[in-house]
């Protein structure tokens, strides 16, 4: 499903117009990056946690030269599916 079969569902479950539907999708998608921009946790009870992790540096390797190179430590964003979300995937 990609971003458009989303609004799609979303606004026919929903009841709203698409593009009412496209709003709230693209506030809540913007509510999540800014709040893991500063770092910030994000719980959706029922679906999962979106937050950050820092990975830390590493040498890692070219595949075409084989030479080894340093790779940076960086902050990366996760999710962490619920229990509830887990249970209905694998049923």
């Amino acid at each position: 499903m990609n971003k458009t079969e989303l609004i799609t569902a979303a606004a026919e479950s929903s009841g709203m117009t698409k593009k009412d539907a496209e709003r709230v999708i693209n506030a809540a998608v913007d509510a999540i990056s800014a709040a893991l921009v500063k770092g910030e946790k994000v719980q959706v009870s029922g679906f999962g946690t979106f937050e950050t992790r820092e990975r830390e540096a590493r040498v890692g390797r070219n595949p075409h030269t084989k030479q080894t190179i340093e790779i940076p430590a960086t902050r990366v964003p996760a999710f962490k599916a619920s229990k509830a979300l887990k249970d209905a995937v694998s049923k």
